[in-house]
């Protein structure tokens, strides 16, 4: 198979792609080969039982202040909602009252240097397709320059023919050849980029890394203080999981060395599902909100010759994404939280469920157009503490998971959701503005035409 791996290596060089990124992409294709799919058995982790909360962290608010003109705010900003059949940067969505995830994100950015006083940089991981478009968001804010860089390049690699292991070639669109190598990919590229070294050389030592998607991922100043007085290299938050994260990475503990782990659902075998899925068992999931020291990250790298030893997760796709009979690929892929097992003294501490709110689905943007959802005077996205504690949202595919199709069946907005439990709908239904509905709800149309729901119309209890 080595011609395989010739072949991407090529490719890869004649992309301009740096020599540590082909490095990464070739330790993940030597695990490929080596038959390791990335899988980590339930008899080699152990449940995490209990974790520190957010909420006893009240002491650390003065350093924590202290510490925020040596603190950056990086938000993951390199994906496309190709699930949601959406070709430019996800966060470009609307999100809340004619905003979008990038408006919010850098007018939140603004209010903490407010709040604070301080010149708190705001830098994007972007990918070249949504680099332009997402940096023309940012240059309507002139106060946002900083003397930081907005953004650096995350890197990208070729998608593998699952037949053979080749790389694909795509000639009637050969961006598609390409994927990006998963959030791990943010040590590598931090590196590559040269903003790490700029960061340092800055005086920057704390950053604090979230999902663009996810406007409940705020600063906490009380969080950077617990993580700079006690110095701690890596935190990660996490929350406790319920119906709705069955499926979602979990956080664990090594039993062979104690260290706290990351299982992503891609790593788990067949075998362990119902263990994987136990909410009880396994307690906590990975907001992918990420707290990093710096120059602890700078050491780790030197040690470890510019790589971070990460778990290889190998996602198998469609080609087009667009298209299920276009051949299935590999895309290799590696987590960013799975660097909590990189670091001796790494921690997890327990948040509340309001610091995690990202859209991967037209469902999830769904709940976040609505009022189960509010934007507070300092841009911060959170559940409205009166809505229903749960609520689950699911969408016929067929009419509503592209954006187009979504937005033409929702033209007046979300409908109140503020007493609803659980959404379902099949079928062309589309929905005038004031809409109510409550409790558990199921909404079916069979035929051809549409079924419009009336203005000012209640359903439920």
């Amino acid at each position: 198979m080595a011609p395989a791996f010739d072949a991407a290596e090529n490719k890869m060089m004649t992309e301009g792609l740096s020599p540590l990124a082909i490095r990464s992409f070739r330790r993940n294709f030597d695990t490929l080969m080596s038959g390791d799919t990335g899988r980590l058995l339930e008899e080699t982790i152990a449940p995490v039982e209990s974790l520190p909360h957010l909420e006893e962290l009240q002491s650390y608010t003065q350093a924590g202040i202290s510490a925020l003109p040596r603190t950056v705010v990086l938000k993951l900003n390199g994906g496309l909602g190709t699930s949601m059949g959406t070709t430019r940067a996800k966060s470009l969505l609307p999100a809340k009252e004619n905003l979008s995830f990038l408006e919010i994100i850098a007018r939140q950015t603004l209010s903490l240097r407010q709040r604070f006083d301080v010149q708190l940089p705001l830098i994007l991981m972007n990918s070249f397709r949504t680099r332009d478009d997402s940096l023309a968001v940012l240059t309507r804010h002139p106060s946002m320059d900083t003397g930081v860089p907005a953004d650096f390049l995350q890197s990208k690699v070729p998608k593998l023919l699952a037949s053979d292991l080749a790389p694909l070639e795509w000639p009637c669109d050969p961006s598609l050849e390409w994927c990006p190598p998963g959030h791990g990919d943010i040590y590598t590229a931090l590196t590559t980029s040269g903003m790490l070294g700029f960061l340092l050389d800055a005086g920057y030592e704390y950053a604090f890394i979230s999902n663009a998607d996810n406007l409940g991922a705020a600063l906490e100043v009380d969080i950077l203080g617990w993580m700079s007085q006690e110095q701690i290299p890596f935190v990660m938050e996490v929350a406790d999981r319920t119906r709705a994260d069955r499926k979602g990475g979990h956080l664990a503990r090594s039993r062979s060395d104690g260290r706290l782990m990351l299982r992503e659902s891609a790593q788990c075998s067949p075998d362990d599902e119902a263990m994987f899925q136990d909410i009880e068992h396994h307690r906590f999931f990975n907001t992918n909100n990420l707290w990093i020291d710096l120059p602890a990250l700078r050491a780790r790298l030197e040690e470890s010759e510019g790589l971070l030893e990460l778990p290889m997760i190998r996602n198998e796709k469609h080609a087009d994404p667009r298209d299920r009979r276009s051949p299935r690929v590999y895309q290799l892929e590696t987590a960013m939280g799975s660097a909590i097992s990189c670091f001796e003294s790494s921690r997890a501490l327990r948040v509340p469920r309001e610091r995690f709110s990202p859209v991967k689905t037209t469902g999830d943007l769904l709940a976040l157009w609505s009022d189960a959802y509010v934007l507070t005077p300092d841009y911060r996205v959170h559940r409205d503490p009166a809505a229903q504690p749960e609520l689950l949202i699911d969408l016929d595919s067929e009419h509503y998971q592209h954006i187009d199709d979504f937005m033409k069946r929702f033209p007046e907005g979300a409908p109140s959701l503020m007493e609803c439990s659980g959404l379902r709908i099949t079928g062309d239904i589309r929905f005038q503005k004031d809409v109510i509905l409550r409790g558990s709800i199921e909404l079916t149309n069979r035929d051809f035409d549409p079924l419009w729901v009336g203005e000012g119309t209640a359903l439920g209890f």
